[in-house]
């Protein structure tokens, strides 16, 4: 039997990383590292004395795994672009092409499919991340280095220009190793807010173009009528938002201030953007009134506009004589808002702008020039229409604890009873809540101080409120209550709302302008989501905002946004009882919707790694439950994740190809689709999270496992790193309930357990092959062609894949107590070979040879790995010594140490938190 892996990519992977591997190695000969170079595991088989790496090797490697990530990226992209050259664009599954024709065989006109294409949304929410240790600087370094890795590629060079190339590559290696490669302080907010930025004006807006331009070709490729997709207003929905400088759950750092920087500095950056491709659109549309004529509307718009400008006018029209088209792009940069708002002819909304480029491009096409509209116009109107004067949408986010403590506050301040207000029951925060909300007078006036937590929430929404009083709406996302237990979690910020001035006015009542979401995150919020959704949405204030919300976008549908997280019901239960955990939630909660007549928007709060949601995009919307989709995903993509999918445009268009392409093919085929009774299936699949969840709780419940856990994993460096600018727990309490899904994920994924993406799997497994044989052999079946199950299993068998015994073992050893550690890793080992030989059966083969992609992909770092995590137990070992000793001088210098090799790791493995 051939060799899956021994292909043509993997040759190119290999090429390309042994060249850019020796550019590196000829740095730090050149920089004085020539042990450095000797030591990197590719090079050569030379091995640390005494097991111990220099002090810089940690960074040397993580510069290593970099060099081979990037070429991984080009070499796939490159792979795709093969099979489309030779195949044609339907070859490649998920893309435009492939899903495309598959709506054309399942029968839908090319009418339908056009038509349906503008109900398609998709908005990514940018998020910053923990784990995400590259400082910005570096991050660009990389990019550069991977455009010279695809320029190197051109066949024109001549001998000494691919010298010269070759420099260009060393002297940004060079700059990456004099360069730190990680935070050595915590980022603030500004420098995260700054690298999302970078994403939202410099990537994005060049990737949709070209995603535009990929659906436009392989529309006309099966022979679409090309008028049906013309108008850029006539394609899928896309849109950004972000959390940088919103999400204040368990954030200190994120205060009303800090919120208003960001708002001002999306609207700032979305206003340059603009200016810039507006510019530039006046210098690409020179067509004289001297060989075409002037449409009516056209002239008599620029009079208009002019006119309205005043002298400002006047120059704008003298700056191009018998330049009609240029003319109003001249006045359109004049109306322009300024961001600090000393325009007074600005436009009032970026609609307004849309509508003067509308009118441009009708102008363009009367006079035969639709290329010009196409190629030079239609790419800024699509700008205009998801980026606006706000260029990403910021959500707020905080925790359901805050607020009682919030409103305990606030209620104190009003000398009314409920100073203990987070003790009290469900009923009573009911009655207080609805009685109140009854109500339009505040608790309080602006200048009283109300207590920390009701200070910064109030503060909060008044700046909001000032946002929409001077800018409007659009800019602001959602209201989201992490870790929402009740209906009264979501109505206390209505009441929040009234206090900081948000709360409109409607004929009914008042009524909140932004979406208030909440966001179900353990298993047993899930559960517990469809009773407060139900009751929540029974609320006449909710009625009235739902209303108000569906008039402000235009439309007739009332849309109830909820957020489900997939980090903690994973940290909760374990993969199974997640995953399907949320897939049942989400039916559930879409019948609980419709029954009120509200469409439920799901927000999906997915992490970098398959521990937090993570795994192949196509896959995972294909695993959506149909009802639950309706054409409209949002979902989060976090730091280290934005760094891998969007930093490099082909990588970006296509990412987002996945995303607008996959959410199009799975709504619109389900206008055709009948629904397969799946009630076998279904029942197995609860019997097999039941299983999982209780043999994962048995492991993470047991006394002493937090001793475990805080010995044989690098926690305890990861919540000392200056790797993020939130702090990795909520209260700063010792307990695995308090910290964040995210380091708990990264410290099992720095030790190579990679515990929460497969533990518990293997004994529901082998529980139901024992006791129901023929729902074994069913799931058996179904475990590649079951969309839900497929998500799951595959997920589960590269984490197992990229677990690594041997380590677990030497990470283990740092455990002091010798009958705790046995017990442990006793247990957690059982597990995992007991998950591959289960998996193997699924499979019907071993994962080595069903799978061999990953395995190949591992194998090559494992030398590199391996060296890096036995430096990094040693140094565990030391730090933990000097922090015992008082000796903070040592533990300090021994800290930065450890953080590269968490940072090389990282780097090594790609996702990890």
């Amino acid at each position: 039997m051939s060799d899956p892996t021994d292909n043509p990519t993997f040759t190119k992977i290999d090429r390309d990383f042994a060249w850019l591997l020796g550019c590196f190695c000829e740095v730090l000969s050149e920089c004085g590292e020539a042990e450095l170079a000797g030591l990197l595991p590719w090079q050569t088989a030379t091995q640390p004395q005494n097991g111990t790496l220099p002090s810089r090797a940690a960074q040397a490697l993580a510069i290593a795994f970099q060099l081979l990530n990037l070429c991984e990226e080009n070499a796939i992209a490159q792979q795709r672009r093969a099979v489309e050259t030779d195949a044609g664009p339907a070859a490649e599954p998920g893309l435009w092409g492939e899903v495309l024709a598959r709506l054309r065989a399942e029968g839908l006109s090319d009418e339908q499919i056009a038509a349906g294409l503008p109900s398609v949304r998709v908005e990514p929410v940018l998020t910053a991340h923990p784990t995400e240790a590259k400082r910005a600087t570096v991050l660009e370094h990389y990019r550069e280095l991977y455009l010279l890795l695809v320029k190197a590629e051109n066949q024109i060079w001549t001998p000494s220009e691919l010298l010269a190339l070759r420099d260009e590559v060393k002297a940004v290696l060079e700059r990456l190793w004099r360069t730190g490669d990680i935070f050595l302080e915590r980022p603030d907010v500004a420098s995260e807010l700054r690298n999302v930025i970078h994403y939202l004006r410099r990537v994005f807006p060049d990737a949709v173009a070209q995603l535009d331009l990929r659906l436009r070709q392989s529309w006309a490729a099966m022979g679409g009528a090309v008028e049906l997709l013309a108008d850029p207003e006539r394609l899928p929905q896309i849109s950004f938002s972000t959390w940088v400088g919103g999400d204040r759950d368990g954030h200190p750092f994120v205060t009303a201030e800090v919120t208003a920087m960001a708002l001002g500095e999306l609207r700032r950056n979305a206003l340059a953007l603009l200016r810039d491709q507006l510019t530039h659109l006046a210098i690409r549309l020179s067509l004289s009134a001297h060989t075409q004529p002037t449409p009516a509307p056209l002239a008599a718009r620029v009079a208009e506009l002019a006119a309205t400008l005043g002298p400002v006018g006047q120059q704008a029209l003298a700056r191009n004589p018998a330049e009609p088209w240029r003319q109003l792009v001249n006045l359109l940069l004049a109306r322009l808002p300024r961001a600090d708002g000393s325009n007074p002819h600005a436009y009032r909304s970026a609609a307004d702008l849309a509508a003067d480029l509308r009118l441009l491009d009708a102008a363009l096409v009367e006079v035969g020039a639709e290329r010009l509209a196409t190629q030079e116009l239609r790419p800024l109107r699509r700008l205009v229409h998801y980026c606006g004067f706000h260029l990403a949408s910021l959500d707020v986010r905080q925790n359901s604890a805050f607020h009682d403590r919030a409103l305990a506050q606030l209620l104190s301040t009003a000398r009314l009873p409920g100073a203990d207000y987070p003790t009290w029951d469900e009923a009573r925060r009911r009655a207080l809540l609805v009685a109140e909300l009854a109500s339009p007078r505040p608790f309080t006036r602006p200048e009283l101080a109300l207590g920390e937590e009701a200070d910064a929430v109030v503060g909060c929404y008044r700046v909001l409120a000032q946002e929409i009083r001077k800018h409007g709406q659009q800019g602001l996302g959602a209201l989201i209550v992490s870790m929402t237990r009740s209906c009264a979690d979501l109505l206390a910020l209505y009441l929040f709302a009234r206090e900081g001035g948000l709360l409109v006015e409607t004929a009914a009542g008042p009524a909140c302008p932004l979406p208030v979401v909440p966001l179900f995150e353990t298993i047993e919020d899930l559960e517990a989501s469809p009773a407060i959704l139900a009751d929540y949405l029974a609320q006449p204030i909710v009625q009235r905002s739902l209303a108000l919300q569906a008039e402000l976008r235009g439309e007739q549908t009332l849309v109830q946004q909820v957020m489900v997280g997939y980090s903690d019901s994973n940290k909760d239960g374990g993969i199974v009882a997640s995953l399907w955990g949320l897939h049942r939630a989400q039916r559930t909660l879409a019948a609980i919707g419709a029954q009120a007549g509200v469409r439920i928007r799901f927000f999906h709060g997915r992490g970098g790694t398959i521990s937090r949601g993570a795994g192949p995009t196509r896959r995972f919307i294909r695993a959506l439950p149909p009802e639950a989709l309706h054409g409209d995903l949002r979902m989060t993509e976090q730091g280290e994740t934005i760094a891998q999918k969007y930093a490099n445009r082909i990588s970006a268009v296509y990412q987002l190809e996945l995303l607008l392409a996959g959410v199009t093919g799975a709504s619109l085929s389900q206008l055709h689709a009948s629904t397969q009774h799946l009630s076998e299936l279904e029942t197995a699949m609860e019997r097999l999270a039941a299983a999982s969840r209780r043999a994962y709780r048995d492991l993470v419940e047991q006394e002493g496992f937090v001793d475990f856990f805080r010995g044989a994993t690098p926690i305890d460096a990861i919540e000392a790193s200056r790797i993020g600018s939130r702090p990795p727990r909520r209260t700063g309490a010792q307990s695995i309930g308090d910290l964040r899904a995210i380091p708990w994920v990264f410290s099992w994924s720095q030790a190579r357990y990679f515990l929460s993406g497969w533990y518990g799997l293997g004994s529901a497994l082998e529980r139901l092959a024992e006791e129901d044989a023929a729902s074994f052999a069913h799931i058996q079946a179904t475990a590649r062609t079951w969309a839900p199950l497929h998500y799951l299993v595959s997920n589960a068998a590269t984490s197992v894949a990229t677990a690594d015994r041997g380590l677990m073992s030497a990470y283990a050893d740092l455990v002091e107590d010798p009958a705790l550690r046995e017990r442990f890793l006793t247990a957690i080992c059982a597990e995992h070979t007991r998950t591959e030989r289960m998996l193997e059966l699924l499979y019907q083969g071993p994962l080595a040879e069903t799978r061999p992609r990953i395995h190949r992909v591992l194998a090559m770092r494992q030398a590199g790995l391996e060296r890096l995590h036995q430096q990094q137990i040693n140094l565990l070992r030391q730090w933990r010594n000097a922090r015992a000793t008082s000796d903070e001088a040592r533990a300090e210098v021994l800290l930065r140490d450890m953080l590269l090799t968490v940072n090389a790791i990282a780097s090594g493995l790609r996702t990890t938190g």
